[in-house]
């Protein structure tokens, strides 16, 4: 069956051929693979803010779905300044101080320094967030995380990465690769704007997949159509996504992700003021402060590699095995530790803080043994005692199964 099923707001003309040619060549691009790395994370920003109250119905002409996805993947916005409100409840318990002590920790773990922005951003995993983004081409960008009397930004200019976290007073620099060159996102498995999360959701539109026109709304003033994206499988936690798409420019305004479970948005983004004109040339200046930290990226001029913490290569260290089970909204990532699991929370093998883990979870059995379940309102993971691990924004019981028929 194709994957666009009857628009609530059919009736215009449909798309040229070519138009399939662009949804077979998204098809075979299309991946829906959990990184297990940081799979609390990757459920996080799939969506983002509580949502954003829509002003008024607009009447708009009618457009198909497949029309409404041609024109935002033909949206060619190259200038844009404004502020974007986000927030995620992905469900997970209050862990205070330990919580607190773990992002310390990750923010300072490559290089030392906490404003690198491999670990920064990933803070958007939790809690409501004001984000301010500004855009000049494709070597040109700044993103700016509002906190309570202190703003942490990352600016792409040219050839230069900076980072700044004015509550530490650190400054991270590093150099866009060539093979990069163009909008700069760090760390790239967490996007920050409405457009970046709809890219990423629009990879999995196939046929498991309901995409439908919603009706029409208005996000920051701006008039826009809602597409509505629904997997038509079981087993999926994903309720459904709806973007709200600029009727004039085809730039998304608004991504919100509700679980299939319901209640409020998981991850909810949206612009709470936009305007697609050029930035000031000063927006993507940056100078060091005077008496800033400045810590060199290990791909600039001069840099040298720090001599101790995690860096991105190490948690790859371990993906070499990954594999996937299933298609579309239900695929599971499937990887071997090679170690034994989690420990079992006697003094001999982790004590307290494995008891501690191990309530946080629930604990199965199966063909493949035992092991314990990790779940968020989004993604779930399964960790079996002898080092597999099974993860996807599937539900539990999809995630037993799925380790049962590998055994």
């Amino acid at each position: 069956m194709a994957p666009y099923e009857s628009d609530r707001t059919a009736g215009a003309e449909g798309l040229p051929d070519e138009a399939d040619d662009v949804r077979a060549g998204r098809r075979k691009a299309a991946r829906y693979v959990v990184p297990v790395a940081v799979v609390g994370v990757a459920a996080a920003t799939i969506g983002l803010v509580p949502a954003l109250a829509d002003s008024g119905d607009p009447s708009l002409p009618k457009i198909t779905a497949e029309q409404l996805i041609e024109k935002i993947a033909k949206s060619d916005v190259q200038q844009l300044s404004g502020t974007v409100k986000v927030s995620t409840d992905l469900g997970l318990p209050s862990l205070g101080g330990l919580e607190s002590g773990m992002l310390s920790g990750a923010t300072k773990g490559s290089g030392g320094s906490s404003a690198d922005p491999q670990s920064k951003l990933m803070e958007l995993a939790s809690g409501t967030h004001t984000v301010r983004v500004a855009a000049d081409g494709p070597d040109k960008a700044k993103v700016s995380v509002l906190e309570n009397a202190a703003e942490y930004s990352v600016i792409h200019n040219g050839s230069d990465v900076w980072a700044y976290d004015s509550k530490s007073n650190e400054v991270y620099h590093s150099t866009a690769p060539a093979a990069e060159k163009g909008r700069e996102k760090a760390p790239k498995d967490v996007p920050t704007t409405p457009k970046e999360l709809a890219d990423e959701a629009l990879k999995s539109v196939d046929d498991t997949t309901s995409v439908t026109v919603d009706g029409t709304a208005q996000v920051a003033g701006r008039d826009a159509y809602k597409l509505l994206i629904k997997p038509k499988q079981s087993g999926s936690t994903v309720g459904a996504i709806t973007v709200a798409v600029d009727a004039k420019t085809g730039v998304p305004l608004k991504f919100t992700l509700v679980p299939k479970s319901g209640g409020a948005a998981v991850v909810d983004a949206g612009f709470t003021q936009v305007a697609f004109a050029k930035p000031a040339a000063s927006t993507f200046d940056f100078t060091p402060p005077k008496g800033a930290k400045v810590t060199e990226g290990k791909d600039s001029k001069d840099s040298k590699a720090p001599e101790s913490g995690p860096t991105r290569g190490d948690l790859g260290k371990g993906l070499d095995g990954l594999k996937t089970i299933g298609k579309g909204w239900s695929t599971i990532a499937e990887f071997d530790t090679g170690g034994q699991g989690m420990p079992s929370g006697s003094s001999s093998q982790g004590g307290n803080f494995s008891g501690f883990l191990n309530s946080l979870g629930d604990h199965v059995k199966g063909k493949f043994g035992s092991g314990t379940v990790f779940s968020t309102r989004l993604v779930n993971a399964l960790i079996t005692d002898d080092g597999k691990v099974y993860a996807g924004a599937v539900t539990k019981d999809a995630l037993v199964k799925a380790a049962n028929a590998a055994h």
